[in-house]
């Protein structure tokens, strides 16, 4: 199955998505959003890391910011915040560039790493796309995490591709059917820059009161 390219859906979606599937749906079905400190931390991050104009050579290494990609296969497109291009003689041929270069992506994030996997998906699916655009493998890319500075690799295994396409394919069911899911509360909401908009903690309706004291419970 190929997508048409209008018809992609954003990369960047698959972190919202893992998360949580009504907060995907809030922002990418329903066009909703909301800032708080962690969303504006992240932008400022990114902003720094998606300079197009910036590239830099090295050596045996050339760096690229902001580049754009997409995968007709699973639907998606977005932008890489940084590909690494690392001299070896089993890489790929780049325009304007002797030798050969394999394609390393590096995605910066905010805070520190995550136990839920969210991150991971995310960068393998910038490595399918490329792999897809640039006909070649990439094995692994890493994640840089802006609270600890430091790298974190991630290797491109089989069961990680499996989950990328199958919340691919999922996505773009609900998407297609323009279906938000039901909220499930979990401890997570509380951090939710969206939580204001998606209410979990609203029971049925006519239990404002309900709502209300469950709210105030949260705060403490």
């Amino acid at each position: 199955m190929s997508y048409d390219p209008d018809d992609c859906l954003m990369i960047s979606g698959l972190q919202h998505f893992h998360f949580c599937k009504r907060q995907w749906a809030l922002i990418h079905i329903e066009q909703q959003w909301a800032e708080n400190l962690r969303t504006v931390e992240g932008n400022i991050l990114h902003e720094r890391a998606h300079d197009e104009q910036f590239t830099e050579s090295r050596g045996d290494l050339f760096i690229t910011r902001g580049l754009r990609v997409f995968s007709l296969r699973l639907g998606l497109n977005g932008e890489c915040d940084v590909v690494e291009f690392i001299r070896d003689d089993s890489g790929i041929s780049l325009h304007g560039r002797e030798g050969s270069w394999r394609p390393y992506p590096v995605e910066y994030k905010r805070g520190q790493p995550k136990e839920d996997g969210c991150d991971e998906l995310q960068l393998c699916a910038q490595a399918i796309c490329l792999e897809e655009m640039l006909c070649c493998e990439i094995p692994e890319g890493a994640l840089f995490y802006g609270e600890t500075k430091r790298r974190v690799r991630v290797h491109f295994i089989p069961e990680l591709r499996k989950e990328v396409e199958a919340d691919a394919a999922e996505m773009h069911e609900l998407f297609r059917r323009g279906y938000t899911p039901r909220v499930k509360p979990t401890k997570s909401c509380n951090a939710c820059s969206l939580r204001e908009i998606c209410l979990p903690r609203m029971p049925a309706p006519g239990s404002a009161k309900e709502y209300i004291r469950r709210s105030m419970e949260d705060m403490k």
